[in-house]
């Protein structure tokens, strides 16, 4: 079964255990529809849900660079000056122990009701996982090379360029890719907290309409989107490190 067959599958498998449980339980409508009902409102409403999605859909992307370029330039900076470490560190921590729901309002009364918000809580949010992944790579460089290219001459900063980065390549698209999945998250979590637009605001006011089939639909859609992100910056990682063996999973059993 091909790479595409295989999710494709589970996918119906997953609607098909959906309707069955609608079905045999007899669950009303307004607590929870069934796919196809929610399928034919995202066809009914396929122009008003996509304008809602692209409006997310740019807020994840813009989390995801403005995430990436600030989490990559604070892991480097702690790998390549020790003293920031100590300063930084904090800042990476409390970045997470703060909760997203709680950041959201402040953000909001800050940035306002358009997309900076949303923005922000993606960047926050994406943060963490890559500073955090991609550190780790680039302290466990192993240091057997880097010792040879101190006895060969080879400055700080092309250990750094030609070794180090390199090496923590791997760690930096698992951090990414943890962020990938997350990302999502902070985009919809600061439309339900203020917003015009957005998949996160669409769901929020069909609830409050009542409107459960148009709730689910708009939460179909989010989760395709989410799933498509993911599998895209996995497929250009596994370009990025196309170098690195993948382990047989057969020699896990």
């Amino acid at each position: 079964m091909s790479k595409v067959a295989k999710p494709l599958a589970v996918f119906v498998g997953l609607l098909v255990i959906w309707h069955m449980a609608v079905s045999v339980f007899d669950i009303a409508p307004f607590i929870l529809p069934g796919p196809l009902a929610v399928i034919e409102v995202a066809i009914s409403r396929a122009d008003i849900l996509l304008g809602h999605a692209a409006v997310t859909f740019m807020e994840i992307l813009l989390g995801l660079v403005f995430g990436t370029m600030l989490g990559s330039a604070s892991a480097l900076f702690m790998a390549y000056f020790r003293q920031a470490r100590s300063w930084l560190l904090p800042v990476l921590v409390v970045s997470q122990a703060v909760p997203v729901f709680a950041l959201a309002p402040v953000l909001v009364l800050w940035f306002g009701y358009g997309m900076a918000p949303k923005v922000a809580m993606a960047t926050l949010i994406i943060y963490f996982p890559v500073t955090a992944a991609f550190y780790d790579g680039l302290r466990r460089t192993e240091p057997g090379w880097i010792d040879l290219a101190r006895t060969l001459g080879a400055s700080k900063a092309a250990i750094l360029r030609q070794i180090r980065l390199p090496a923590a390549l791997p760690a930096f698209a698992s951090g990414l890719r943890v962020a990938a999945a997350v990302a999502p998250i902070g985009a919809v979590v600061g439309e339900w907290v203020g917003s015009s637009a957005g998949l996160g605001y669409y769901m929020l006011l069909m609830n409050g309409r009542v409107q459960t089939a148009a709730m689910f639909a708009a939460l179909f859609i989010l989760a395709i989107m989410a799933v498509a992100i993911y599998f895209a910056i996995d497929a250009a990682l596994r370009r990025l490190v196309a170098w690195q063996p993948e382990a047989d999973p057969a020699a896990f059993t």
